[in-house]
């Protein structure tokens, strides 16, 4: 469970805030009273829960690049950031192929320059690096990977975000050296977590955000891999394990300065088309789906998370189960179309979800 105490007045800044997952992180952070800053290129999509929401209005945003080095450390000095959530980069598997340099930029050179502006920034404490489930060396089986298990990937972004693992265990270990922590004051952690769901995701070639806009527009949805198995979850599950493990490495420092897995419970991981299935159903009228037959580039078929090492040495359980998820994103969704004040609706969710009890 958060510590609401710690994280009031607590100073946070999120590079990539202005996306989906940081968006809501924003809210969250404001609910718990803490004074949140945000470095991210402008909202990657129209709409966006950013700008539905005036994000900018509840922290400190600045709008730039992860690659412009320069301006992401006048940003930290000036903010005097305690915790870093690093969130910024190319997150589509399908625009990685479109555009692999980008993506290697972005998600491996953007990493460095986070950790280059964080070494002369010395309020630091602790430093988040949120990669994927997508980074590991993916041999299309059916058990769950584990932490320690070789990272790989065969598209770009996968591989990127591997990469980006890498930079990080390189830069724990060269400049933020556990055995030294005394000295420098700073731990460094790294999270994995993939197929996260949830009211406001508007970017393309993404399930969820396909069938929010087919069913507004009246259109029928197409799912190009219908058998595809993923660990499906609610954003606010993977998001509660990032804020826990926060307190963690400021409270005990390097014994938290590791890799950790959020993901759902095992039986939660269900294919592509059933996923769709639910939500036409629980849409209603006008919700339909047909299985695209052209050639798309190579995703993995199969992917799972063994989270027993955040279970044990964390506290941190999955809440919400996939039906209840897809619940939520029903709500919002209509929430939405029907103009409600959707900040208010995000705040009550937030606040739903911290009180609810594990699954």
């Amino acid at each position: 469970m958060l510590n609401g105490n710690f994280w009031r007045k607590r100073r946070v800044l999120i590079t990539g805030h202005t996306g989906f997952k940081g968006s809501w992180l924003c809210l969250w952070l404001s609910l718990l009273g803490a004074e949140t800053a945000g470095y991210a290129l402008k909202p990657p999509t129209n709409p966006s829960l950013f700008e539905l929401c005036e994000i900018d209005s509840i922290i400190k945003s600045t709008i730039g690049d992860i690659a412009d080095l320069e301006k992401l450390k006048k940003t930290l000095i000036v903010f005097k950031p305690e915790i870093v959530i690093h969130m910024a980069a190319q997150s589509l598997v399908r625009e990685s192929y479109i555009d692999p340099g980008n993506t290697y930029h972005t998600n491996v050179i953007g990493t460095v320059n986070l950790f280059e502006a964080a070494r002369v920034c010395r309020n630091i404490k602790v430093i988040i690096n949120v990669t994927t489930d997508k980074c590991y060396e993916n041999d299309e089986r059916k058990k769950p990977f584990q932490e320690s298990e070789p990272l790989g990937g065969c598209d770009p972004y996968s591989n990127s975000k591997a990469c980006s693992e890498l930079v990080t265990n390189a830069y724990r270990f060269s400049f933020f050296n556990p055995d030294k922590y005394k000295k420098h004051k700073v731990a460094v952690a790294s999270v994995r977590a993939g197929n996260v769901i949830g009211g406001g995701d508007w970017a393309k070639d993404r399930l969820i955000p396909d069938f929010v806009r087919a069913v507004l527009s009246g259109d029928k949805i197409y799912i190009r891999n219908p058998k595809a198995i993923r660990p499906w979850q609610h954003v606010f599950e993977p998001l509660s394990g990032y804020l826990l493990l926060a307190e963690r490495l400021y409270k005990y420092g390097p014994e938290y300065g590791q890799a950790w897995n959020f993901g759902p419970n095992f039986r939660e991981a269900r294919n592509v088309e059933w996923v769709i299935k639910r939500l036409c159903s629980k849409w209603g009228k006008g919700a339909t789906y047909q299985i695209s037959k052209g050639k798309h580039p190579h995703e993995a078929t199969c992917l799972r998370l063994n989270c027993i090492k955040a279970q044990k040495k964390l506290g941190w359980y999955p809440k919400w189960d996939l039906e209840t998820g897809l619940d939520k994103i029903i709500e919002w969704t209509k929430a939405y179309q029907k103009k409600y004040d959707l900040k208010q609706l995000n705040y009550f969710q937030i606040k739903e979800f911290m009180s609810a009890r594990k699954k």
